[in-house]
């Protein structure tokens, strides 16, 4: 069975898009997402929950299935798991057609190749950073307000509403310095 799916995005909230496409390519069925809402995708979830071997769901384009690149690793996942395909129209990707690696697979890959690529980037950014002099986190409160805050809150004298407005140091700042 082929299944057409269409749900609401910024670029095409009243599906018009999405309607002209897949009135190109015969489907069975079209199931149409309410919302955009990542959450609630209730159409999709039941869509994917009965879904048969060899049943092919039929798309506008790959962000009208999925929302991120994981999302997209996750039901592509239970389409295989299913023995089902994926057919995106503008990408020209079918998955019943594909030989060698499966789609689900390059996939994978490239969501691994994005988590390096950010982390590397990250990793860069904190060493070039500490080569500069710059320390990352939050900045270090000035030794003396500290000081003053613990000698305030020692003395019993003053709340710590006051102990914050006078040095700057918050209840938790002080609680962990007093902890040490």
């Amino acid at each position: 069975m082929r299944i057409g799916y269409m749900r609401p995005y910024q670029d095409d909230l009243n599906l018009e898009n999405q309607t002209q496409m897949l009135t190109s390519f015969p489907c069975d069925i079209i199931v149409v997402e309410e919302h955009a809402s990542a959450k609630r995708r209730t159409n999709l979830d039941h869509m994917m929950s009965t879904l048969k071997p060899n049943d092919t769901i039929v798309v506008s384009k790959l962000f009208a299935f999925a929302d991120s690149t994981r999302h997209l690793v996750e039901l592509l996942e239970v389409l295989d798991m299913k023995q089902a395909f994926i057919y995106s129209l503008k990408e020209n990707i079918d998955t019943n057609k594909m030989r060698g690696d499966s789609f689900s697979d390059i996939v994978k890959h490239l969501v691994d190749f994005q988590s390096d690529v950010i982390s590397e980037k990250t990793k860069r950014g904190l060493f070039e950073a500490k080569q500069k002099g710059n320390v990352p986190g939050r900045p270090r409160k000035a030794d003396e307000n500290v000081e003053k805050a613990i000698l305030m809150y020692q003395s019993k004298k003053y709340t710590l509403a006051e102990i914050k407005e006078e040095t700057g140091i918050s209840k938790s700042t002080l609680y962990r310095y007093l902890e040490n």
